[in-house]
């Protein structure tokens, strides 16, 4: 990054240019980041972005504004009534069904290890 930036590392790091002259990754890279600091340096303030207009910002907070305004989406309630219900006792049935085939299964496995 010294290198590229101009300043001189000969007396701090002779190995340095000794290998940039050998390696040609590093010497490339080194080009290229030396072509961003040339263009960097070479900026002047014509070349800076320009603000966008007012109307640009207006139009931005007018939808912004409008997206606040949307309603949102009801909350979903949860099932009432006899559909409500009709799922509740199937969940419940399917839970003690499970549980009698645990309980049975577990029960049938503790008996067949016996000799009675």
């Amino acid at each position: 990054m010294e290198l590229a930036l101009g300043n001189d590392i000969s007396s701090n790091d002779p190995g340095a240019l000794q290998h940039i002259a050998a390696c040609n990754r590093c010497r490339e890279e080194l080009s290229q980041i030396t072509r961003v600091v040339v263009s960097a340096r070479g900026v002047e303030e014509s070349d800076l972005p320009a603000a966008p207009p007012e109307r640009v910002w207006q139009h931005i907070t007018e939808e912004l504004s409008a997206r606040e305004k949307i309603p949102a989406a009801p909350p979903v309630k949860p099932a009432h009534g006899l559909h409500g219900r009709t799922i509740r006792y199937a969940l419940g049935l399917l839970a003690g069904v499970a549980f009698i085939w645990w309980w049975s299964r577990d029960r049938s496995a503790g008996h067949a290890g016996r000799n009675d």
